[in-house]
């Protein structure tokens, strides 16, 4: 065991070797790990859950077009696809082409499209393709018409942000670090911003933006329709945003710093010499601001659409389209669409299947038309065409459920947490189910980084709810689902708040009669692995089994690892001598006891994760299995995967059918039986 003292307390780990995943022993360790749970997990019914997943996760995907000219460029998967394509269509109702299909550059299907950039007239598109779940992205640009590959690659562009100039010849784009230029251990950071003439050696591409700033600060890049105002959104954490400008028709002008100094998050675009922005500064349920970029002093900045109760701007949804502004707004988690005009006044919106969620929403500053992608857990994934000067909408593009999806309905309701806070949660199950106590439920929730947990659809979870099963989903303080205030009541000495939410949730179901804690698990990936780790070693009796995904768990060392400095305005960090306290009273590996009858759990890990380090499913399995706890410990680690984005289709399928043949065991779903 390492023993070390952290701001005067010991701290004793009996796993750190388990963190160097690059050590033949510990892979050797996780393959053994594999090899335990997958014998474990060869039980009765495996092949009929495996075939029901594979039918319903064949179910496609769309995404809402982004118009370049007369040209849409959407992605779109179909089928038995591993992964999204990107195609391209010659006017509004002309035929889709193939542009991108990363599922030929793999026949494992491990090649990932990450993200992709069509210029401004069309005829071009950068993307970038990563490899095995690890998101290292590399900068490709394509010929639309010919569809050749340009010379022009660019690497170390992991969530690049790119910004197309209006003739085609160039673009600004963001990118990290070669490995041996910053200190060893910050490759993931020191995120600049960039401008690549095309046919030009990258390595000699000017940089523009963030040398001597912050190495954890996330720049985003925004260039006019009209080329002359180059925008960079340079954020801070999920909880604060910079925003500078540079007038590109002044020659050797310097960028701007229009916002700074604010503790308050700012995104938006520009639009005939005007800076539109949604933000959340002295306005917690947000508000759209217009800035005159010719007098961009805090004191002439304009207020458009004002904050109100019970709405919220979400800052990630503004657009300016068809000469309106449009908003991704929302009110208790139920989206919709805000149109105004440029003075703020109020525009006929157009209307959305109830219980829905908006997952994209694309315009242009000069084009009448703006296609919104909206899903709901009983709607699946379709784009909608709404006309501004009409008011018309329609199906652009749309995809079939897969057999059953019909038969399910979902409610929304509301209970108390701990403190009194008012909580909703999503409750999804069969049309015929009856409140009996005895219904295998599986909740979930993520609450945090100002990320809502909105209607979704979600065909893992058909043949469940199909067997009886109950899922639902609990919108927990630290997501956006009621502006900044509920996010920041979820985050840092106020985490504990959302896993006292989470607990209430479970508390409701079993209050309500739709389950008991013998037939309830609870489920959540990323920081909602965080999540059901903390809700497990706070509450052992809450539940029966626990499906802890990609998680972070031990808190005292994450912001060791991987892009996990980037979270420290989330959560804090351990080298704070009055952090450390409250991330100590709730870091599941170190509240773990040895006498506290845990449920059954299931950790999974991907070796490739770029985010959250595989470490701390890997320590976490150790620990619990050492200390002897009678319902089963397992750990899946997948050797060829990261975090779940660009994961192929047949990996998805294994993983899940491990997922619900492990819950199917511990709460007495017989997946061989007919039903």
């Amino acid at each position: 065991p390492v023993r070390e003292v952290l701001h005067g307390r010991e701290n004793v780990d009996a796993y750190r070797w388990l963190e160097d995943g690059d050590d033949p022993e510990v892979r050797a360790w996780a393959e053994q790990q594999n090899a335990y749970t997958q014998a474990v997990l060869d039980r009765p019914g495996r092949d009929a859950i495996a075939r029901r997943l594979a039918a319903v996760l064949e179910t496609g995907t769309v995404g809402a077009p982004a118009q370049r000219g007369d040209r849409y460029f959407h992605v779109r998967r179909e089928g038995g696809q591993n992964q999204p394509l990107l195609y391209v269509r010659d006017g509004l109702d002309g035929d889709d082409r193939v542009l991108l299909d990363p599922n030929a550059a793999s026949e494992t299907g491990l090649v990932a499209l990450d993200w992709w950039y069509a210029s401004r007239d069309g005829g071009l598109v950068a993307y970038g393709y990563s490899q095995g779940g690890d998101e290292k992205s590399t900068l490709s640009v394509i010929d639309v018409d010919s569809g050749e590959l340009l010379p022009d690659t660019i690497p170390y562009t992991r969530y690049s942000s790119v910004a197309w100039e209006p003739g085609g010849a160039g673009f600004y784009y963001t990118r990290r670090p070669a490995p041996g230029a910053v200190p060893a251990g910050e490759e993931n950071y020191h995120c600049h911003v960039f401008h690549h003439s095309l046919g030009a050696d990258a390595d000699g591409d000017p940089k523009l933006f963030g040398a001597g700033r912050d190495m954890t600060e996330m720049p985003g890049v925004h260039l006019s329709p009209d080329g002359r105002w180059l925008v960079v959104f340079a954020q801070h954490g999920w909880i604060r945003t910079e925003v500078h400008v540079r007038d590109l028709q002044q020659d050797g002008a310097a960028f701007v710093p229009v916002v700074s100094g604010l503790d308050a998050r700012f995104i938006g675009e520009v639009c005939d010499d005007t800076l539109y922005l949604c933000t959340d500064w002295e306005a917690p349920n947000g508000r759209a601001i217009a800035i005159d970029l010719a007098r961009p002093e805090r004191e002439r900045w304009r207020t458009i659409v004002a904050e109100r109760p019970d709405v919220i701007l979400d800052p990630n949804g503004l657009s300016v389209a068809g000469g309106k502004l449009v908003l991704h707004e929302s009110k208790d988690v139920v989206a919709h669409v805000g149109v105004y005009t440029l003075a703020g006044e109020p525009a006929p919106p157009p209307p959305l299947p109830e219980l829905s969620a908006i997952q994209g929403m694309r315009g242009e500053w000069d084009s009448d038309d703006l296609f919104i992608r909206i899903e709901s857990f009983t709607l699946a994934p379709a784009v909608l065409r709404y006309q501004l000067s009409t008011g018309e909408l329609s199906t652009w593009a749309s995809v079939a459920p897969p057999p059953g999806a019909l038969d399910i309905e979902a409610r929304q309701v509301f209970y108390e947490s701990k403190d009194g806070t008012r909580i909703p949660m999503f409750i999804v199950a069969r049309k015929d189910a009856a409140k009996t106590g005895e219904a295998p439920a599986v909740l979930t929730g993520y609450g945090g980084f100002n990320v809502g947990m909105t209607p979704v659809f979600a065909p893992r979870y058909l043949p469940w709810i199909e067997r009886g099963g109950i899922v639902a989903f609990a919108n927990l303080r630290g997501g956006n689902e009621y502006g900044e205030e509920w996010h920041r009541a979820g985050t840092l000495e106020r985490k504990q708040n959302v896993f006292d939410d989470f607990i209430a949730a479970a508390e409701y179901l079993i209050r309500e009669g739709y389950t008991n804690r013998r037939r309830l698990a609870i489920s959540g990936g990323s920081n909602g692995g965080l999540l059901v780790g903390a809700a497990m070693t706070q509450r052992p009796d809450l539940c029966r089994a626990v499906v802890c995904r990609v998680p972070l768990l031990d808190m005292l060392r994450y912001h060791h690892f991987r892009i996990a400095k980037l979270w420290v305005p989330e959560y804090g960090s351990a080298d704070d001598p009055e952090q450390i306290d409250y991330l100590w009273a709730y870091s599941p590996y170190h509240n773990v006891r040895p006498d506290a009858g845990y449920p059954a759990l299931l950790l999974t890990a991907g070796e490739s994760d770029g985010r959250v380090d595989p470490l701390h499913a890997r320590k976490m399995a150790a620990l619990l299995q050492s200390a002897g706890h009678e319902n089963p410990v397992l750990l899946r680690v997948e050797m060829e995967g990261g975090h779940g984005q660009g994961k192929p289709l047949a990996k998805v399928i294994d993983e899940e059918t491990d997922v619900w043949t492990f819950l199917g065991w511990q709460l007495g779903v017989d997946w061989a039986a007919d039903g």
